[in-house]
């Protein structure tokens, strides 16, 4: 535990900002799962699911919760999936 003011300050802070992250990055994980399930099981609403998924991602890298190049990687894999799919 902090001693010095500063410190708890701090502590509280980050706190606040790893509930923040965990929100955004559980949301991210279980739009991507549900869209991966999706396309597997070659479901109309596949394509809705990735675009929901993809604007997910794409905020969470532009808030600074994931990096670009985990976005980057991210959409690239979910969108072969479905173009893997579509032909």
């Amino acid at each position: 535990m902090p001693n010095v003011k500063s410190a708890k300050k701090e502590l509280r802070k980050s706190d606040k900002r790893k509930k923040y992250n965990k929100k955004i990055k559980s949301n991210l994980k279980q739009l991507t799962k549900k869209s991966q399930k999706a396309i597997e099981a070659k479901d109309g609403k596949a394509k809705e699911l990735i675009g929901q998924a993809l604007k997910a991602i794409d905020k969470a890298a532009q808030k600074g919760v994931i990096k670009k190049n985990t976005r980057d990687r991210k959409k690239s894999r979910l969108q072969k999936k479905l173009n893997k799919i579509s032909k």
